[in-house]
């Protein structure tokens, strides 16, 4: 048994098995069924399950392969995005270079989109998709691991509460990681920090970037680091499909000091994130960073610098900064009418304007927050380099 099989993505000789367990899987089944047939499933799910699994036998029939799976899918990736995107851009791709493997390390704002984006934009590239990091949090129903995993997902064990068990993991992590990339040649997705930044405040958690370095630890930081062609990637979602649940947790959080999630609520924040009007969406991959830190804390300010700087700022974002109480009115800001169309400016005060109707008052801040917070973040970076 190999020392990473617990936790890596399934090798093309599982791709056949791992998918006719899934055709046999009732969970399975009955999410597509609802997603298919949202209505009729709710009556004849028992008569329309056996025809779906039918038909997506047909549709596997001959997929032997990750890349064979992934060309399969991509046109209801496209769909996904064309349904509920205004568009999604790139830039950057030159830093990509062909058959060198990364470490993309990228802001987090959603859970399975995030990811998606940059494996779409790289695919568009023509380049090799990544390996993707997930928490086992995500992973409660054995199909949705097998789907990840059979997707270039591989698991971050983040639910282990015993330190030395918390220890190994993230030793096991790091080895797996660096053996990715170094080893195998395979790129490497991750988020820069656990979970999912709510108030639109992209940090860089320096624990993470300690993790690549654990399994190498009697060499030097930067080299090992430079080793791994760690490329900050900024995503940027003109409005959120989840931002008014995140107004929410954040307000239960400040007013009683924690939030406990509900049973059902990561399934429902997915499902919400992937359907979910996102407006326009633009993907930056920066330059690959080898230089200019010797520790965690200095390569952090170093890629949060990179994700802020190139961020795609859009107008819901200035109209937010105007609102909110907390803004560093110091900040050199130009007013929204000289960075944007009357058009552009009319279509998102009305989408603004609806998402603050929706969203009740108290969380209002909230939700005002998580628009401003990228702005303040690239104004007040663009300062200080200035």
């Amino acid at each position: 048994m190999d020392q990473f099989d617990n936790i890596r993505p399934y090798n093309d000789s599982e791709v056949a098995s791992v998918l006719q367990r899934l055709l046999a899987d009732v969970d399975f089944l009955s999410i597509i069924t609802q997603y298919r047939f949202p209505t009729a499933s709710r009556y004849f799910g028992w008569l329309l399950r056996p025809i779906i699994a039918h038909k997506l036998r047909a549709e596997v029939a001959h997929i032997d392969s990750v890349t064979a799976l992934q060309e399969r899918v991509e046109p209801y990736v496209a769909r996904s995005i064309s349904q509920a995107t205004d568009g999604i851009s790139f830039s950057g791709v030159e830093h990509v270079k062909a058959g060198q493997p990364y470490l993309y390390l990228a802001n987090h704002r959603d859970i399975v989109m995030d990811p998606a984006f940059v494996n779409y934009a790289l695919f568009q590239a023509q380049h090799a998709t990544p390996r993707i990091a997930i928490g086992d949090n995500l992973l409660q129903r054995p199909f949705v691991s097998d789907l990840m995993r059979l997707n270039k997902s591989f698991i971050v064990h983040r639910s282990l509460t015993n330190r030395r068990e918390k220890m190994a993991a993230f030793q096991l992590l790091s080895a797996y990681i660096n053996h990715s990339i170094l080893n195998d040649q395979e790129s490497v997705w991750i988020a820069q920090a656990e979970g999912r930044a709510k108030d639109g405040d992209d940090r860089t958690e320096s624990a993470i970037l300690k993790m690549f370095h654990l399994s190498r630890k009697t060499e030097d930081f930067q080299t090992v680091i430079a080793s791994l062609n760690l490329m900050p990637v900024a995503i940027s979602y003109e409005y959120d499909p989840c931002d008014i649940a995140k107004a929410r947790e954040l307000y239960i959080r400040a007013t009683t000091g924690e939030y406990i999630k509900q049973s059902g609520e990561d399934d429902a924040s997915i499902a919400l994130g992937i359907t979910g009007y996102k407006g326009r969406v633009h993907v930056h991959f920066c330059p690959p960073l080898s230089t200019g830190f010797s520790d965690a804390k200095q390569l952090a300010s170093l890629v949060d610098q990179e994700i802020w700087r190139d961020y795609r700022l859009f107008p819901a974002h200035y109209l937010a900064w105007a609102m909110w109480e907390q803004r560093d009115t110091e900040l050199a800001v130009p007013d929204i009418t000289h960075v944007f169309a009357p058009q552009d400016i009319r279509t998102a005060q009305q989408e603004w304007q609806r998402r603050l109707a929706a969203c009740p008052a108290e969380h209002r801040p909230y939700l005002i927050m998580q628009y401003a917070m990228p702005l303040e973040n690239q104004y007040r970076s663009t300062a200080l380099h200035a």
